[in-house]
């Protein structure tokens, strides 16, 4: 199963990517393959936060931690 910790790192690389526009995400909780985050800042209200969530959070969280289902954001 794949661990809060190893999510975490993954979510510390995304991070400065985000930052850079304003925005920001936060690690919510890792369940049965079930990534919870919150995105925050300019990424909270933006158009395009459903793209960055599944193409860039998603995808990348995907790819580095075997285990994981899917990304929701809360």
């Amino acid at each position: 199963m794949p661990t809060k910790k190893e999510v975490q790192k993954v979510i510390n690389e995304i991070k400065p990517v985000l930052q850079r526009d304003g925005g920001d995400v936060e690690l919510i909780s890792v369940n049965k393959g079930v990534v919870k985050v919150r995105l925050q800042g300019a990424c909270s209200g933006c158009i395009h936060a459903q793209q960055t969530l599944k193409y860039v959070i998603e995808d990348m969280i995907k790819e580095k931690v075997k285990g994981i289902k899917k990304v929701e954001n809360v």
